[in-house]
């Protein structure tokens, strides 16, 4: 039997499976069922893609089968083995789908993951454009034995992959002891070959979140999931027909499989490819959808990779815990002169973690201290904000907060590989010197555990952080004399900039005007470019002739004009990644705020996946505006439509997260105290009427405001 031959038959098995399925859920449950798949508002994802239709009950399924059918064309031509693969897809989503008819949870309580909610796509946006995920690999079946299958898993996270499992693999991975789940890159997504459907659904979604896909052009989802989204397949026997119809779907979206079945199967070039060593599977996969990982050199005992930056280390499995609220711990980057600085000297003063007694709460400071030529002390919180993310991509090392409030965890498994406190040290010397070394010429680390010294090392570094934020202060948006671009999720999102401003941060919360100075000045032809603010044609709306020029440089002309401080006149376009999304709630006559971690509902009736559908993939959406967490407590916030004041709703969640800054905002502009306390959650409404009884309890300056429409 030829390979066309055998994804004909195996996308006819698939659709069979499917209509079984959907019969069984419809004689138990019947066609008025409600069918959701949970966190979303893309419905059906596949199916809303390529059919653009949108799937609310169980009864509209028998259009779309038979519109799956429809694409089953059997002709031995290249376009019709790609639409049986496609077509195959679908059909796994139906009989995954089915599972969830009624509102039930299929895999809660399993060991499967099986459906990904709207922000768990929307979380890997960042990730994805700095190539801290350089691309992502589904495994199905069962490798040859587990420790292939555990060595297999374990190299391709640590390059940084995100890895998807699918059937007996996922065994291979429990009986070895691997971490799975979202956080750290590794996902059981379900048992049986019709799971990619949940695979597929993330794709798709992807290109409607961050690239602005249209449902139904079947060729935009294949264009974008080619260019933009680096995956590949890798399968092991039994290589089942499905398995071959649903490859076939893959390759039409730009994904080859590599496998090790030499049997019954047909080498193409970078397409299909046959490795008989398992072992040699990773640089074949890399190759072949030409994935280069830099991998910089850290001498330490344990795995350093962007795929543990997720890795939860419970108190059970805690060697030490260093509390920056239970004992005198900071992190202090300080600019020196060269002269003062012996470069890769990593010192230790006072015990180490095997001197304190399992489970302790121990006090760490770590300074590290930088000297070059182009180094300025501006940078210094750009570094330290760095730390967080440099230590948590060492495996079984989990690191919170920042300054003198961190907190670090280090395992019992990590501690037993050999880990001690100098690896902090290691880390930190080799990232910094690899990620700024435009600007750092000479790097040494110095940590400090004796408690008795730690005190007065703590109250200078103190000192030091609080003559910074004075200095951050004064910076407004109004004493600076340039602004930045921030092209970096043009990868996804092909026509979205950012301007970020000292009063404006980053949308996606993580770009801040010193991060994208530094990023500047470190690579002056890269995503952050200076654009200048000197002809302006309203201050107040935050909107100036060359930043105007600017934004339809960097959109490649899909954008003419922008304003910085409005969300209804040329609000700034987002990607997809952002952090929170704001949206006019016209009962009240002000906004509501939902951050991607909320997953109730709001007072608009919709969700934030349901909200953020609605904006995105770089389109201007005057109503909506993605934002970071921290923007909320600016100056800047809304100020076109009355600032602040305008906020009448957001997540408990939320609220104690800008809490302090939103009041004291509030306070220095209106005179307000206490305004977080006027703010409603969802523990006193989620519906327009007790959010306008709440507000009036309260006597919200809102309801006083002009009507915004």
């Amino acid at each position: 039997m030829g390979l066309f031959d055998r994804v004909f038959r195996g996308a006819d098995q698939m659709y069979e499976k499917a209509e079984s399925e959907y019969g069984k859920a419809l004689a138990e449950l019947g066609a008025d069922a409600s069918l959701a798949m949970p966190d979303t508002a893309y419905h059906m994802a596949c199916i809303y893609a390529y059919q653009n239709r949108r799937i609310t009950k169980l009864g509209d399924l028998r259009e779309a089968l038979d519109e799956i059918k429809s694409r089953m064309i059997h002709e031995q031509r290249t376009g019709d083995v790609f639409s049986s693969g496609i077509a195959s897809v679908m059909a796994a989503e139906v009989i995954e789908c089915c599972k969830y008819a009624g509102g039930r949870s299929p895999y809660e309580g399993t060991k499967y993951h099986g459906h990904f909610s709207d922000a768990e796509v929307r979380e890997l946006g960042v990730p994805l454009v700095t190539q801290d995920i350089p691309g992502f690999v589904v495994i199905i079946d069962p490798a040859p034995s587990d420790e292939e299958a555990a060595a297999l898993i374990k190299g391709y996270q640590n390059r940084g992959i995100f890895v998807f499992l699918i059937g007996g693999v996922i065994d291979q991975a429990i009986r070895s002891k691997i971490q799975m789940g979202f956080p750290v890159r590794v996902v059981p997504v379900g048992e049986d070959i019709w799971a990619v459907g949940h695979i597929i659904s993330l794709v798709v979604r992807a290109a409607m979140i961050f690239g602005a896909v249209t449902p139904g052009d079947w060729d935009a989802f294949n264009e974008y999931s080619f260019k933009r989204i680096f995956a590949f397949v890798n399968v092991f026997p039994p290589l089942r027909d499905m398995t071959v119809a649903c490859g076939a779907g893959a390759i039409a979206k730009g994904f080859p499989v590599i496998t090790n079945v030499v049997e019954n199967v047909w080498k193409v070039p970078k397409t299909i490819i046959i490795q008989e060593n398992v072992a040699d599977f990773i640089e074949t996969s890399l190759e072949a959808r030409d994935i280069k990982i830099k991998i910089t050199d850290i001498d330490i005992p344990v795995a350093f990779s962007t795929a543990f930056e997720g890795e939860i280390i419970r108190k059970k499995d805690t060697r030490v815990d260093i509390n920056g609220a239970r004992a005198d711990c900071f992190e202090w980057v300080r600019t020196k002169e060269a002269h003062e600085i012996e470069d890769h000297s990593i010192t230790l003063d006072g015990p180490d973690i095997d001197e304190a007694e399992q489970g302790a709460t121990i006090a760490v400071g770590i300074m590290v201290d930088v000297a070059g030529k182009n180094m300025q002390s501006d940078f210094e919180p750009v570094f330290e904000r760095k730390f967080h993310n440099f230590l948590n991509c060492i495996e079984g090392v989990m690191h919170t907060g920042q300054r003198d409030m961190i907190r670090v965890r280090v395992s019992l498994d990590a501690f037993d590989a050999g880990f001690r406190i100098k690896h902090i040290g290691e880390v930190l010397y080799a990232k910094v010197k690899s990620e700024y070394d435009t600007v750092v010429d000479k790097c040494q680390v110095t940590i400090v555990t004796d408690p008795a010294k730690l005190k007065e090392l703590r109250a200078e570094a103190n000192k030091s952080y609080d003559k910074r934020d004075m200095r951050l202060r004064s910076m407004t948006d109004e004493n600076v004399g340039v602004f930045y671009s921030c092209i970096l999720c043009q990868s996804f999102s092909p026509s979205h900039v950012c301007v970020v401003t000292p009063e404006r941060l980053g949308l996606c919360g993580a770009v801040s005007w010193l991060d994208a100075k530094a990023t500047n000045e470190l690579d002056p032809n890269g995503p952050c470019q200076v654009v200048t603010k000197e002809r302006v044609i309203d201050e107040d709306i935050g909107s100036w002739e060359d930043v105007n020029e600017a934004v339809v440089h960097y959109s490649h002309g899909a954008l003419e004009r922008v304003t910085l401080y409005s969300i209804l006149e040329d609000p700034m376009t987002s990607c997809g990644c952002f952090e929170c999304i704001c949206g006019i709630e016209p009962a009240s006559n002000g906004v509501t705020i939902v951050n991607r971690e909320h997953t109730g509902i709001t007072p608009l009736g919709m969700t934030f996946s349901e909200m953020a559908s609605m904006t995105g993939g770089g389109v201007q959406t005057p109503g909506f505006m993605g934002h970071g967490k921290h923007f909320i407590a600016s100056k800047k916030f809304l100020k076109a439509e009355g600032g602040i004041t305008r906020i009448v709703w957001m997540p408990k969640a939320l609220k104690d997260i800008v809490h302090d800054r939103l009041n004291e905002t509030a306070r220095e502009l209106y005179g307000i105290d206490d305004f977080c306390s006027m703010v409603a959650d969802e523990s006193v409404s989620e519906d327009p009427e007790t959010l306008l009884e709440f507000l009036s309890e309260k006597g919200h300056p809102v309801l006083a405001m002009e009507p915004l429409f």
